[in-house]
């Protein structure tokens, strides 16, 4: 994907959702449709930097984002960091799956989480990027707590497709559009 010609700026819908496998290019795609809107930029990041190894992914995702970003750290209450973001602004959450994750671990009710977050993507002045995992398409775990987050994040995904009108599957860095349009320079 090479980044959107400056005379072309994309419209997103109120709501985008780009999943794929672990590595699959998610992330970058994510930040190309951001960055084509020519709005200014809010990331807000769920991951916790447990240890040494997430601390470093984080890094470098900001290294590789970019100074021209404004950084909203939210592991745990999306609705309200997507309320606080501008009409003029574009927003880009990475990911669903961590933040599903921080809540099932944190041993929340998950519906209820669920159903507060796609309220707040609906109410958010901004449009909002979505990025999550497709984890349903590997073997059954093997123990109840990851079966619990495999179905979990298999309904959440499916409840923000549902109300997104841009849906992108990535694969190997490539896009596949599984609902709406592509922008042009994809």
């Amino acid at each position: 994907m090479a980044g959107s010609p400056a005379h072309e700026i994309f419209l997103l819908p109120p709501l985008s959702l780009v999943i794929g496998g672990a590595r699959s290019g998610k992330s970058r795609l994510a930040e190309g449709l951001v960055t084509g809107t020519a709005r200014t930029r809010r990331y807000i990041a769920t991951a916790e930097a447990w240890d040494d190894e997430m601390r470093a992914r984080i890094a470098q995702h900001r290294t590789d984002r970019g100074a021209d970003w404004i950084t909203v750290e939210a592991p745990l209450d999306l609705p309200t960091a997507l309320a606080t973001a501008g009409g003029d602004e574009v927003v880009l959450v990475d990911c669903a799956t961590l933040w599903l994750t921080n809540h099932l671990l944190a041993e929340h009710d998950l519906d209820a989480e669920a159903t507060a977050l796609l309220a707040a993507f609906a109410t958010c002045k901004a449009p909002v990027v979505v990025v999550s995992n497709e984890v349903g398409w590997g073997i059954v775990p093997e123990n109840a707590l990851a079966r619990r987050f495999r179905d979990a994040q298999g309904r959440l995904n499916q409840r923000i497709a549902a109300q997104a009108g841009l849906v992108l599957g990535v694969m190997a860095g490539l896009p596949m559009v599984l609902k709406g349009d592509l922008p042009p320079w994809m």
